[in-house]
């Protein structure tokens, strides 16, 4: 039998590490259908490493694909925010784009705290 998060609302799986190993094996067990563009931006972050002497490229690849995995391994936020970028794709109204863009803003930005403690 599969291991079910303690809540219905609780996370997948526990916040990995920023390192690569650890967010490939987090892409791998909660999204796998994106480990082909994990691959294409790591190679796209070497290479822009490389050619510019630094590993900003590589820093910006691990806070990018930590703060997905920070929202997809909460399946209500995933789909959440994928509600709320169809909304703001399809908004003719603008009080319905700056509402979905601040969730969505929100929704980020947790993210980004999460990876950040």
């Amino acid at each position: 039998m599969t291991e079910q998060p303690a809540a219905p609302d609780g996370p997948l799986i526990p916040m990995p590490a920023l390192t690569l190993s650890a967010l490939r094996a987090a892409v791998a067990q909660i999204a796998p259908a994106q480990l082909p563009s994990f691959a294409e931006h790591l190679d796209r972050a070497v290479e822009q490493a490389a050619a510019q002497s630094t590993i900003a490229p590589l820093r910006t690849f691990l806070q990018w694909w930590g703060e997905f995995v920070a929202i997809q391994r909460y399946p209500a936020r995933a789909a959440r925010l994928r509600e709320l970028e169809r909304a703001a794709e399809e908004a003719t109204d603008r009080e319905v784009l700056r509402s979905a863009l601040a969730e969505l803003q929100q929704i980020t930005d947790l993210a980004h705290h999460e990876i950040s403690s």
